[in-house]
């Protein structure tokens, strides 16, 4: 979800003001998702990269989502979605982690869709804190293979990601789900996260539905 420092920058506004508008443009998106037949919705809130960023912005970021998740909790349980964090939490402040894994045991039983919050996530440490848990789990070297490694990464037990949108122009996957999205469906869409709608996520995936998949073959 790239873009919010941009438009708030368009609109002569503080860096904050782009974040809480990207908060807000995440909401119809998480509506809308599982009436389009969307089982597994991943969002990339927080990257590790993100900590190089100044400590007012990082705090206001966390007093972002840290409100978010509290207010739209009760939403998501009524909607039946299931909030499942991905990343290394246990480095995040202890009201953030509170506030996410509180969401985690509330929504535990939405069946409706799974949403997937990457927050201080990195496509690369996963995959390091994934062979770290086979080493520690004792999985002799003849034993691996790729679906051993996919029992071990944070997403465990979902599928692979068909599509991943890219919003703000950027044409790369910046660390994320770097193996889930090994034969993804790729789209970039020029529009800036703060304006992301309904309307646009709808034409991400009609440009999915119009490709071949071949996985290779």
């Amino acid at each position: 979800m790239d873009g919010n420092r941009r438009w708030a920058a368009a609109h002569g506004l503080p860096s904050i003001a782009g974040h809480m508008q990207g908060v807000e443009a995440i909401k119809p998106v998480v509506r809308v998702a599982p009436d389009r037949g969307i089982e597994v919705l991943s969002l990339y809130v927080f990257s590790q990269e993100n900590w190089r960023r100044t400590e007012e912005e990082v705090a206001a970021l966390f007093a972002l989502i840290d409100g978010a998740v509290r207010q739209n909790t009760d939403e998501l349980i009524a909607e039946g979605v299931h909030v499942h964090v991905i990343g290394r939490l246990h480095e995040a402040p202890v009201e953030i982690q509170r506030s996410i894994l509180d969401a985690e045991e509330r929504t535990r039983g939405g069946t409706r869709m799974a949403l997937n919050i990457a927050f201080n996530y990195s496509g690369r440490t996963e995959v390091i804190d994934a062979l770290r848990s086979l080493r520690a789990a004792e999985v002799m070297p003849a034993e691996i293979d790729e679906a051993m490694v996919g029992r071990h990464l944070y997403t465990a037990g979902q599928p692979d990601v068909d599509l991943l949108i890219r919003t703000g122009g950027e044409q790369r996957t910046s660390n994320f789900l770097l193996w889930q999205s090994a034969y993804a469906e790729l789209v970039f869409s020029p529009v800036l996260w703060p304006d992301f709608t309904e309307a646009d996520l709808d034409m991400a995936l009609d440009e999915f539905a119009s490709r071949q998949r071949r996985f290779g073959s």
